[in-house]
């Protein structure tokens, strides 16, 4: 992690270089906003135009929210480079409405109506804050970054474990040569070239696998060039086991987003305040509350994302604000957004892998500096041991009830309620081999 940031919450890079940074962030979300309505709109085999306005709907609310979340809107928002989007923790709960009498207008009903959760629940947040000291901290932002590798391993390989050239060798070539130019760039470039290092060296790669043929520019042909949002394009219905499935998938958003700023407040080196956590909720609620009258589905904050700052140094939230327009010209030029995924899978594993490993340090780092005892030691191998089951092996839950795979279904979000009643229930014990520089 970087002692020393290039760029601090507050600084302001000349626009040319923040869009290049901007453009950073955008490569790193861009696949997850998209991926959640794409699946919706597969798994429920909505005809093509409805899929799309999800997709354009989705893209044109995330560069919304996040800029209201970096750079705030009275008591909305974090304040902080936090990029927004699409969740999957609401996919579960999604589809299950889906599928019933109700279809996308009682998914997006069921959302809106769910998101008082959040919105009240974040007026919690500054009693909640205090059960979040270092040991928990440290494990959750640990969690986050083991939950995304396997991601970025599939990215690495080109596909999912089922596809024939899955880890085909010039796959992973291609993704170490990604890997090397942003490790290199990293450790020995300085400015822009230390800075950009992610985007520089996903657009050597791009170039590489554009000479080599690897492109598909379908998606790009097909796109529209231009797109209006179409609000309530689905109508809203509101089915009360819908409201409450989205309700539970919204209370364990809280924790995941919670984990997830206090991870940012590492990454930009700011001190993660109950009002801090307070405004990003809020944003966070009333982001997916306006994602369901927009035509689209609920959002959280991207971890990914807390990779980039981590591993480049620039945690300038003008900068990412600047991401959130690019957003919105995604979702209002669809062939803006249709260009940016058709970049190879390799290219985006071999900067990707690098990120999220650099979040798995920054958790190291703080738990580094917890006092070595019994019940610390014990709240972080059970914490991150039970967190890791689930992500490894998530048919771990197949048998159980829909309730508590729609609560379990997440490593981050075991990991965290573990970690969280542990350090509750758990009796001080005297340290075993305290740091001298122990908090």
């Amino acid at each position: 992690m970087n002692n020393n940031l290039l760029y601090t919450v507050e600084d302001k890079p000349p626009f040319g270089l923040s869009l290049l940074l901007a453009a950073q962030h955008l490569l790193a979300a861009l696949g997850g906003i998209i991926a959640v309505p794409l699946v919706i709109g597969n798994v429920l085999k909505l005809p093509t135009p409805d899929t799309i306005i999800l997709v354009n709907a989705a893209l044109l609310v995330s560069g919304i929210v996040t800029i209201i979340q970096c750079r705030g809107l009275g008591p909305i928002g974090i304040r902080l480079p936090s990029v927004m989007g699409t969740s999957f923790t609401f996919v579960s709960a999604a589809l299950a409405v889906g599928f019933s009498e109700h279809g996308v207008a009682g998914i997006l009903g069921s959302s809106l109506v769910g998101a008082l959760v959040m919105i009240i629940g974040s007026f919690f947040m500054p009693s909640i804050r205090k059960l979040f000291p270092p040991v928990v901290t440290g494990t959750v932002v640990m969690m986050i970054g083991l939950s995304l590798i396997s991601v970025a391993v599939d990215w690495f390989a080109g596909g999912q474990r089922s596809d024939a050239n899955y880890a085909a060798p010039e796959n992973l070539m291609m993704a170490t040569f990604v890997l090397v130019i942003v490790v290199a760039l990293v450790q020995w470039g300085t400015g822009i070239f230390s800075a950009a290092a992610i985007v520089i060296g996903m657009m050597t790669g791009y170039i590489l696998c554009l000479a080599l043929g690897w492109i598909d520019f379908t998606g790009v042909k097909e796109a529209q060039a231009f797109a209006l949002p179409q609000p309530l394009h689905f109508g809203l219905s509101f089915p009360i086991t819908g409201i409450i499935g989205m309700a539970i998938a919204y209370l364990v958003t809280i924790v995941e987003s919670s984990g997830n700023f206090l991870a940012l407040g590492n990454a930009t080196q700011t001190e993660i305040t109950g009002k801090h956590l307070r405004g990003g909720i809020l944003c966070d609620g009333l982001g997916s509350a306006l994602a369901a009258v927009m035509s689209t589905t609920p959002f959280s904050s991207f971890s990914q994302n807390i990779g980039v700052i981590t591993l480049t140094g620039v945690a300038s939230r003008y900068v990412v604000a600047l991401t959130g327009g690019l957003l919105v010209l995604a979702g209002l030029f669809p062939v803006f957004g249709a260009l940016i995924v058709s970049i190879p899978l390799p290219v985006l594993g071999g900067a990707g892998l690098m990120m999220f490993a650099m979040i798995i340090a920054a958790g190291i780092q703080m738990l580094d500096n917890i006092e070595r005892s019994k019940r610390n030691g014990l709240i972080i191998a059970i914490s991150i041991g039970c967190g890791l089951a689930v992500t490894t092996r998530p048919e771990l839950l197949d048998k159980l009830p829909t309730f508590f795979k729609e609560i379990f279904g997440s490593g981050i979000t075991v990991g965290s309620l573990l970690a969280l009643i542990l350090n509750l229930i758990l009796p001080e014990d005297k340290p075993t081999k305290a740091k001298a520089n122990a908090q």
